[in-house]
């Protein structure tokens, strides 16, 4: 296919190989570590020490290159070129053919992950605890046309996680590509009690949704507490990735995404053990990172700070509570769903295959934040 194109290459017309005009002088300064004379790239010295990466004197249209492999290699990569026949290109962003698994996907960002994922071509399987919520959702789901299943799990109990990777085994012929873990967090304070919402996502796909917090100060913290508190938090979580990894590893194509939290990076108020067990996570994501990259498994991680979901409407209407959250938030809001889920997506593309390891923060600036006042 020919491309025109108003760029220029410097290169000869005679052959398929690239000249970049690289000029003697570059190689003048290297003394004893020059190339040869023979190399078909070095010519004889010259005293002008410019560099000629692309001098404009000798060019040639793309179009002349021919359809040559290495051509084509080049004019498909130019700005505004036909790029949807290239090889694998639509596949780096796509989905389709691949299996997903997202704990807790009936509501706020796990329900917004699965969305996220069934749009750009993934089979997905769900749990919540909540059977007739599941059945609203699946019911969603079906009539939008996406491919969906669920299954009524509590992922805070060891039996319910081993029945749940059954049941995702059978359902996904013993393979899986995607492992995302979300946590629904029951967080105390005092004799009260509120759900709040924290991400934890894990690759393969996989995401999980489970998780408790108690906030109150370290010192109070009784021996039953930390245990659940580790319990529900990390140990639930790396459990699913145990059982997770054959079905990962059989795919030829896994990824992990953990939800972790901004309270693995920085200190948060009534949250030293909480804070604690997103730190575990974090460094099980770069752990398992490293683990199973010879399985062609790659593991990372999500990091929220305040997300608006029903889940933190009560602590949030507190306005001065709120202005407080604001005030440490460059941004200057609270994060949407979306705002994860589609950085939940990106991670279990093809598109991001090179990435693994890593912790993101969707926090609008707030773990970055020092002290930056308003007013002068």
């Amino acid at each position: 296919m020919q491309v025109e194109s108003s760029m220029r290459i410097h290169a000869s017309e005679s052959s398929e190989h690239i000249h970049l005009g690289l000029s003697s002088d570059m190689f003048q300064t290297l003394g004893r570590h020059s190339p040869p004379p023979s190399l078909p790239l070095c010519p004889q010295p010259q005293l002008s020490l410019k560099p000629t990466l692309f001098p404009p004197q000798t060019t040639v249209h793309i179009s002349s290159l021919g359809r040559s492999r290495k051509a084509r290699s080049i004019a498909n990569s130019l700005p505004g070129a036909d790029t949807t026949t290239g090889p694998g290109h639509d596949d780096r962003w796509s989905l389709r053919g691949m299996t997903a698994l997202v704990t807790g996907g009936t509501r706020g960002i796990g329900n917004a992950v699965v969305t996220e994922l069934v749009g750009f071509g993934a089979r997905v399987h769900t749990c919540s605890r909540d059977g007739d919520e599941l059945e609203r959702r699946l019911e969603e789901w079906v009539d939008g046309g996406y491919e969906v299943t669920g299954s009524v799990r509590d992922v805070s109990v060891r039996e319910e996680r081993e029945k749940l990777m059954g049941t995702v085994s059978s359902v996904f012929d013993g393979k899986l590509n995607i492992l995302m873990l979300r946590f629904t967090e029951l967080s105390r304070f005092g004799d009260a009690t509120e759900n709040i919402e924290v991400c934890a996502l894990d690759g393969g796909l996989q995401v999980n949704n489970v998780g408790t917090n108690i906030r109150k100060p370290a010192v109070d913290f009784t021996t039953e507490e930390f245990s659940l508190l580790m319990a529900t938090n990390f140990e639930s979580m790396f459990h699913m990735c145990q059982l997770a990894h054959p079905l990962l590893k059989a795919s030829g194509l896994g990824s992990v995404v953990f939800t972790s939290s901004v309270s693995g990076f920085v200190s948060l108020k009534s949250m030293s053990v909480h804070g604690a067990t997103k730190g575990a996570i974090n460094q099980l994501t770069k752990s398992l990172a490293c683990e199973w990259a010879v399985d062609n498994i790659r593991s990372n991680a999500v990091a929220p700070w305040y997300i608006k979901t029903s889940m933190v409407e009560q602590v949030l209407s507190n306005k001065d509570y709120l202005e407080e959250v604001y005030s440490c938030t460059p941004l200057r809001r609270l994060g949407d769903p979306k705002d994860v889920s589609s950085l939940v997506a990106f991670l279990c593309l093809p598109a991001s295959s090179y990435i693994t390891g890593q912790i993101i923060c969707v926090d609008g600036g707030m773990s970055v934040n020092g002290f930056y006042p308003r007013h002068e």
